[in-house]
């Protein structure tokens, strides 16, 4: 199962399942480990759905996208784009999903000085077994010379009693992870 991800054509919030052999390539010349906040994530998925869109994911050792407490991710949007118009996508997308995920909510912060919008946002899903799966994202979108940056953190909590410890945690655990993102050093794809 999979949804940490972005909004509309490039960043759509999607729940499939990861196919269980792929061959990982590092598309944005940010081979990992990507350091966070004391941590160390290592590339595991990547995307590259369309030429102007890539995505990769990063866990820490011992974790895979498919079941994670904790994650980091790079996404690269390229061409005539901007920070509000992937942010508004995503709202959208979030807007979209509140009719069938009773714990959606967000919220946004934008750093005037570099024209930086940080998303904060929870989601949920009901998985096969009838429990709960919430995860809250914290997408930091930053504007390059044609497109948008997004470095992000994500974490995970599977199961109703780990949901709601989760969920009890929450405020301190976005207190740290936003101060954290935002004093990060960006990773430097490619161009």
């Amino acid at each position: 199962m999979r949804f940490p991800l972005l909004a509309a054509a490039f960043f759509s919030m999607v729940m499939t399942a990861t196919p269980a052999v792929a061959q990982i390539v590092d598309y944005l010349g940010i081979p990992g480990p990507v350091e966070l906040g004391g941590k160390s994530y290592k590339l595991a998925w990547n995307s590259q759905p369309s030429e102007n869109y890539t995505k990769q994911e990063y866990v820490p050792e011992g974790q895979s996208p498919e079941n994670y407490g904790q994650m980091v991710l790079v996404e690269r949007v390229t061409g005539d784009i901007k920070v509000i118009d992937t942010v508004r996508s995503q709202m959208d997308m979030l807007e979209k999903r509140k009719g069938i995920d009773p714990l959606v909510s967000y919220e946004v912060l934008q750093k005037d000085a570099t024209k930086e919008v940080v998303l904060d946002f929870l989601v949920s899903v009901k998985n096969s077994k009838g429990g709960y799966v919430v995860e809250w994202n914290l997408y930091r979108y930053v504007p390059m010379r044609s497109g948008v940056l997004v470095f992000a953190v994500s974490h995970r909590a599977y199961g109703n009693d780990n949901a709601k410890a989760f969920l009890s945690d929450l405020k301190q655990l976005r207190t740290a992870q936003t101060g954290v993102l935002l004093k990060a050093d960006l990773p430097k794809p490619a161009y």
